[in-house]
């Protein structure tokens, strides 16, 4: 009996000897690399990105393209199948709300999404130069610069040095938003993202990719409370 106790325990630390050895394998072993087909056009491309809310919404966000093997394949080039122009709110990161990673989305972000020079160019180095095919003015609920706009234009007040820049641009959506029934905070950021996006379609180089097909705007709104982002127009 003694004998087989020593085989026994023999086996069983033999056992633990491979489990163990197995387990460190397993954990120098790279990560699975999600590999994702290529975006073929902005109908695919606004699918994606409404399929990574979604998973973000439902708390079921899977990190994709987060690893260092795409670190390193993005160093190479950069391929980004989507614009995201939104607000520069700490809660609306569109990498985190879209569910997506390194390389994915081409983010400018200004205060209410207001326009300059800088900004334009960017947006239209995007479709230039990178060929991205989508494009979404992305506003949010309870977006402060549009808030302190409102404000401002309901108490004929003048905001601080350049931030009365950014009331200035914002202040045609909340003139809109005055003429319409229900929330005026609310009306006036769906205005804005409305207003932004007529804006940018008088971009030659953006208008020109929208007709020929190679480029879609869109306007969407965010909800911080629900995490879910609608496309509005």
């Amino acid at each position: 009996m003694a004998q087989l106790h020593r085989l026994s325990r023999r086996d069983f630390l033999k056992v633990s000897g491979l489990t163990t050895a197995g387990m460190a394998l397993a954990a120098c072993a790279p990560a699975q690399v999600n590999v994702e087909s290529t975006v073929a056009n902005s109908d695919e491309a606004l699918q994606r990105l409404l399929e990574g809310n979604q998973r973000y919404a439902a708390n079921k966000s899977i990190d994709l393209n987060e690893s260092q093997s795409r670190r390193v394949e993005v160093a190479k080039g950069q391929s980004p199948f989507a614009t995201i122009f939104s607000c520069v709110d700490s809660r609306v990161p569109p990498e985190l709300i879209f569910d997506r990673g390194l390389g994915d989305l081409f983010v400018i972000r200004t205060a209410g999404q207001v326009i300059d020079n800088a900004v334009l160019g960017s947006l239209e180095f995007g479709v230039a130069e990178l060929k991205i095919p989508l494009l979404m003015v992305l506003g949010h609920e309870k977006c402060g610069a549009v808030k302190a706009t409102v404000e401002a234009v309901e108490n004929n007040t003048t905001a601080e040095a350049e931030i009365n820049w950014l009331v200035d641009g914002i202040r045609p959506a909340v003139e809109a938003a005055k003429t319409q029934s229900g929330d005026l905070l609310d009306n006036a950021v769906k205005a804005n993202v409305s207003l932004t996006v007529e804006r940018l379609k008088g971009s030659s180089i953006l208008s020109e990719a929208v007709e020929n097909g190679e480029l879609k705007i869109v306007g969407a709104h965010y909800d911080l409370d629900t995490g879910v982002v609608e496309v509005i127009l």
